[in-house]
């Protein structure tokens, strides 16, 4: 059998922020880096990513659980325990981590040897990341949402804003001239299974609608929920619901497809403006449909507004829940899957279409 031709690299690009690298994925911000990260690469471009092992928002190194998940994962790594330094290969991204307080002198380093064409950088931190690069090279700033972590990255002055959705988009200052750039998702293609679980929500946490789960726990003792461990742990606080099953934390996304798979249907009540929530979209193309606080992002990602309702409603919630049928949830599946297929596309096309690659 002839070989393929080896695919010419296309130049080099650079992801840095504060937070965790890949495979650790903690939040959407995290999945929507990688799998662009992982685009880059397969594309032909040298793909480096240089993040922390120490996220902003902890005191702790998460350092000896990374370690211990690469040991499980049998990928192979070098860790340098006098630098706390660890670098590894994870789908064709260059990785590495490092420590705060040697996170910007790795920039540096990293600039002057690998000269990278591109540097794309978001979140905690990055406008003192993007002000160091774009003197170096071209930066894109990410906006992932529009907090104020979000939209910290444009202090830095990068010479592209990437907006994750229309709704960041409209908020973004117009004097950044900001791109609209969808994230990118993964094609599901293994087997859809039996749907024998009831309502499925990720990330019980308070700004993405806890107090709302609790209530739709009491006052629907005929179904079932099913949460999912996200920013941290709160089982402890629905331990004292008997229909409430929560989960930990999964870092692997085939258990995430199989749990969007067994469900009938998402619930995202968040408090907050999300930007775009990934899980929808990831929820749809496994055919499960979504109902979603009437905030931010979300009735863009849902596409349906009669399946928005106020966070802090929980009569609009229970009649949404209570009213939908099996056959109306069949063609609410169908819907979702048709508007989530295109966002599985390749991003390059996009980012050169915009000037920022070239084609």
């Amino acid at each position: 059998m002839r070989s393929l031709p080896a695919r010419a690299e296309s130049g080099t690009v650079l992801f840095v922020w504060r937070r965790i690298p890949p495979p650790f994925l903690i939040g959407g911000a995290e999945v929507s880096q990688q799998l662009l990260a992982e685009q880059f690469a397969a594309a032909g471009w040298r793909t480096l990513y240089l993040a922390s092992h120490e996220p902003p928002w902890a005191t702790t190194s998460m350092l000896p659980s990374m370690l211990d998940h690469l040991d499980r994962s049998a990928l192979a790594y070098d860790y340098r325990a006098g630098s706390r330094e660890l670098r590894y290969v994870s789908n064709g991204v260059h990785i590495r981590v490092v420590a705060q307080d040697v996170l910007l002198k790795a920039l540096t380093t990293t600039l002057r040897e690998d000269k990278p064409d591109l540097v794309i950088t978001s979140q905690e931190g990055s406008a003192e990341l993007a002000a160091h690069a774009r003197t170096k090279t071209k930066v894109a700033g990410w906006l992932h949402s529009v907090s104020s972590t979000g939209l910290h990255v444009l202090d830095g002055k990068p010479h592209y804003a990437l907006a994750t959705s229309r709704f960041v988009l409209s908020q973004t200052p117009s004097m950044y001239a900001a791109v609209l750039f969808y994230p990118p998702f993964r094609p599901v293609s293994a087997p859809a299974g039996q749907r024998d679980g009831d309502l499925l929500m990720i990330n019980p946490v308070p700004a993405k609608g806890a107090a709302l789960m609790h209530r739709l726990a009491d006052l629907l003792p005929e179904r079932r929920f099913t949460l999912v461990e996200g920013w941290w742990d709160t089982a402890a606080e629905f331990a004292c619901h008997p229909n409430v099953t929560y989960l930990p934390r999964t870092y692997d996304p085939n258990e995430m497809t199989a749990l969007y798979r067994r469900h009938q249907l998402l619930l995202v009540p968040s408090m907050v403006n999300d930007a775009y929530p990934r899980v929808i979209i990831e929820a749809a193309l496994t055919r499960l449909p979504s109902i979603g606080s009437a905030r931010g992002g979300i009735g863009e990602a849902i596409g349906d507004p009669t399946l928005l309702a106020p966070p802090d409603q929980h009569a609009a919630w229970i009649t949404l829940i209570r009213t939908l049928t099996r056959d109306q949830l069949t063609e609410l599946a169908d819907q979702a899957y048709r508007r989530a297929i295109p966002l599985t596309r390749s991003c390059l096309p996009e980012l050169a279409a915009a000037g920022i690659i070239g084609t």
